[in-house]
C-alpha cells in the first residue's frame, strides 16, 4: 500500500471545552499517594487524612494470605514478606520487561512479561497482576477515603502523572482509574499541578520553574502564569530518576561497609534486601533534618549490624543524582528560551527536595536570587493542585486555565520515508492540527497512515506509534483526492488521529495507545540526535521532497507531451527530454541544490507545453 502523498495545507483548531462535573484530585505517587478536595469552608484545597490522621497512603500493597493490605499496613509487611509485598508499581506502568533494565535487581517480588501484550506483570503465588490492577488497589483506597469524607459515592477524579509520562503510561493510569471505579476526567502533569496549588494561594504572575523530584521520577517544567492562565513553556525530565535511585546508592554504601566489617557478602535474601532498602530510605530522610543517623540490620545467625551515617556521606552519594536533575533543568530553560535569572520563583515538589544540599544546588543553579517556594508541604502540593483542577472541572470556578504541553513532536510518514510533523514538541495541549495530503499513484484506492513520534526528519529515526488504513477511496488520478489528516491531543495527552478523503467522505481513525512506553534513554536520544543531526536531516528531507516533486512533474510532462507534443518544434522537444533526463539523474544523487535548480529550469522550459495542454483540454 502506498504511503500518503504531498503536503497541501495546514490549519489549527481550538480544543473542545472541558466537561462540567464534580471531581476529586489524586496524586498517584511512586512512594506515597494522596487524595485532595477543595474545602467549601476556606475555598482552598486540602488533603484528606485517613483514620490514623496521616494524609499519606504509602503506595505499597501486601498480599497476606487471603487479605490484601494497602498503605502503612502493607509497608510493615515488606521486611517479613518481601516477595508478596509490591512497591514502586508506578515505575512499571506501561513498560515492557526490556524497559526496566537494572530496576529488576531491586524488586524482591517477581516481575514477568505478558506473552500477549509485551507489558510486565507481577506474579504473586500463582496469580499475575498488571501494574494497572495494582495501581487500582491504591486508587480504590483513596476513593474510599473520599467517600468516607463526603458520606456518598465518589466516581470522578483528576489524576496526576509525571510530565514525561508517554502515551502508554498515561493510558495505563487512566485504565487503573477505571478498574478502581473512577471516571478519570483529566490527567494533569505533576509539576503543573504544583504550580496550580501555589498559583491559587498566591495569585502569582510571572515565570515559574517547578522542580519535582519524587520517589521514582524527576520533572522540571517552566511555566508562565498570568491572570489565572497557567501556560507551560517547556518540560523535561526522567522517568528513572527519583528518591528510589538515591536510596539505592545509600544501600550499596551500607552493604559495602557491612561486607568490609563482617568479611562476607550480605547475600540476596529478599528479607535482608527489603530491610536494607527500608533502613537506607529512613536514614536519607532523617539526614535531611539531622547530622547523623544510625542504621541497623538484623542478620539471621549473627549479631545485628549497626552503622552510623553522616549527612556529608549521604550528600556525597546523592550529589551526582542532583547534578543530573540540573542537566534536565538546563534543557528545559533552553527550550523555553529563558535563563535562570529570568524566573520569578522555583516551586519545590517531592519529599526528596527537603534535602539541604539539593536546595543549595538548585538555588545556585537558578542564579541565587530566585526564591525557592517550599512553604507548601512538598509531599502534598501535587495533590492540592489536582484538587484545584478538579474544582475547575466541577464548574465551581472559571478563573483558571491550564495549558500543558506535549514533550515530543508527532507526525506521519510521507512518500520517500520522510516525516511530516503536525504537532511540534512543547505544543500546548489540548490541541488539534490538520494537514491535507493527496495520493501518489493513479487509481489508488487506499492509503496507509503511519503515525510517528520524535524530533528527526526521517521515518527510520523516529518511533512508530501506530498504523491504520484509509480504504475504499474512489479511483482517481494521482493528486486529485484530498485526504485530510487530523491529530487531536486531548487534555490527558492521549492522541487521536483521523484521516478523511473529502470528495468521497471515506474516513478512518485510531487512538494511539502504544504497547509499551518510551524508556528514558530513548527520549533523551531522540532530542539529542535531533539537535546533532538537524542539518543532515533537513537536507535528507528536502531531497525526498524534491524527488517526489520531480516524479510528479515528469509524469505530468510526459502525459502532456503524448497529447500535444507534436505542436512543439522538434528542437524544443529534444531540450525538454534532455532536461527530464538531467532531473532523473540528479534525483538519483544525494545533492538537493542541483536538483532544485534543474527542476526550476524544467518548469520554465515547459510553460508553453502546459499552455498547449490547457487549450486542448478546453477545446475537448
Amino acid at each position: 500500500m502506498t504511503p500518503i502523498g504531498i503536503n497541501i495545507h495546514r490549519s489549527q483548531q481550538p480544543p473542545a471545552p472541558p466537561t462540567d462535573e464534580p471531581v476529586i484530585g489524586i496524586d498517584l505517587g511512586t512512594t506515597n499517594s494522596l487524595v485532595a478536595i477543595m474545602s467549601p469552608e476556606t475555598g482552598k484545597p486540602v488533603v484528606l487524612p485517613g483514620p490514623d490522621g496521616s494524609t499519606l497512603v504509602p503506595s505499597v500493597i501486601a498480599f497476606a494470605g487471603s487479605e490484601t493490605l494497602v498503605g502503612f499496613d502493607a509497608r510493615r509487611c515488606a521486611t517479613l514478606q518481601p516477595q508478596t509485598t509490591v512497591f514502586s508499581i508506578k515505575r512499571l506502568m506501561g513498560k515492557g520487561l526490556g524497559d526496566l533494565g537494572r530496576e529488576l535487581e531491586f524488586l524482591p517480588y517477581h516481575v514477568v512479561e505478558s506473552s500477549m501484550t509485551d507489558l510486565v506483570r507481577v506474579q504473586i503465588g500463582d496469580r499475575f497482576y498488571t501494574p494497572q490492577e495494582l495501581s487500582a488497589v491504591i486508587l480504590a483506597t483513596l476513593k474510599r477515603r473520599a467517600e468516607a469524607h463526603f458520606g456518598r459515592p465518589v466516581t470522578k477524579a483528576v489524576i496526576t502523572v509525571p510530565a514525561y509520562f508517554d502515551d502508554a503510561q498515561r493510558q495505563a493510569t487512566r485504565d487503573a482509574g477505571r478498574i478502581a471505579g473512577l471516571d478519570v476526567l483529566r490527567i494533569v502533569n505533576e509539576p503543573t499541578a504544583a504550580a496550580l496549588a501555589y498559583g491559587l494561594d498566591r495569585e502569582h504572575d510571572g515565570k515559574v520553574a517547578v522542580y519535582d523530584l519524587g520517589g521514582g521520577t524527576f520533572d522540571i517544567s517552566v511555566l508562565r502564569i498570568s491572570e489565572g492562565v497557567f501556560q507551560v513553556l517547556a518540560t523535561h525530565g526522567d522517568t528513572y530518576l527519583g528518591g528510589d535511585d538515591l536510596d539505592r546508592d545509600v544501600m550499596r554504601f551500607i552493604r559495602a561497609r557491612f561486607e568490609a566489617a563482617r568479611g562476607h557478602a550480605l547475600g540476596e535474601d529478599p528479607r535482608l534486601l527489603s530491610q536494607l532498602r527500608e533502613q537506607a530510605e529512613a536514614a536519607r530522610i532523617a539526614l535531611s533534618s539531622g547530622d547523623r543517623a544510625t542504621v541497623r540490620l538484623e542478620v539471621p545467625g549473627e549479631p545485628a549490624f549497626e552503622l552510623e551515617l553522616t549527612r556529608q556521606q549521604v550528600e556525597d552519594l546523592c550529589s551526582p543524582w542532583i547534578d543530573k536533575t540540573l542537566e534536565h533543568c538546563r534543557i528545559a530553560l533552553r527550550d523555553a528560551g529563558l535563563a535562570g535569572e529570568d524566573l520569578d520563583a522555583v516551586v519545590m515538589v517531592g519529599g526528596v527536595t527537603r534535602m539541604p544540599l539539593l536546595r543549595q544546588k538548585v538555588a545556585a543553579f537558578f542564579g541565587g536570587h530566585v526564591p525557592l517556594h517550599t512553604d507548601i508541604n512538598p509531599d502534598e502540593v501535587v495533590a492540592l493542585g489536582a484538587a484545584v483542577q478538579a474544582h475547575v472541572l466541577a464548574g465551581k470556578t472559571r478563573d483558571l486555565l491550564l495549558l500543558d504541553v506535549t514533550p515530543l513532536s508527532l507526525g506521519i510518514e510521507t512518500m520517500g520515508g520522510a516525516v511530516s510533523k503536525l504537532i511540534m514538541r512543547n505544543t500546548h495541549v489540548p490541541c488539534s492540527a490538520s494537514e491535507k495530503f493527496t495520493t501518489f499513484v493513479d487509481g489508488q484506492t487506499s492509503v496507509k497512515i503511519h503515525v510517528l513520534q520524535g524530533e528527526r526528519e526521517l521515518v527510520k529515526d523516529c518511533r512508530s506509534l501506530a498504523t491504520f488504513d484509509l480504504r475504499d477511496i474512489p479511483p482517481m488520478p494521482a493528486g486529485l483526492p484530498k485526504i485530510k489528516v487530523t491529530f487531536h491531543i486531548d487534555a490527558d495527552g492521549i492522541l487521536n488521529v483521523t484521516a478523511a478523503e473529502e470528495r468521497s467522505g471515506r474516513s478512518a481513525s485510531v487512538q494511539v495507545t502504544p504497547t509499551h512506553g518510551l524508556a528514558k534513554a530513548e527520549i533523551e536520544r531522540m532530542v539529542a540526535e535531533s539537535i546533532a543531526s538537524a542539518r543532515a536531516d533537513l537536507t535528507a528531507h528536502r531531497l525526498i521532497d524534491l524527488r517526489n516533486q520531480a516524479d510528479v512533474d515528469i509524469r505530468a510532462i510526459r502525459k502532456t507531451l503524448a497529447r500535444v507534443g507534436d505542436a512543439l518544434p522538434a528542437d524544443e522537444r529534444v531540450k525538454i527530454e534532455a532536461a527530464i533526463a538531467d532531473v532523473e539523474r540528479l534525483a538519483a544523487g544525494t545533492e538537493p541544490d542541483p536538483l532544485h535548480k534543474r527542476l526550476d529550469e524544467l518548469g520554465k522550459m515547459t510553460r508553453r507545453l502546459a499552455e498547449l495542454g490547457i487549450r486542448k483540454t478546453l477545446m475537448e
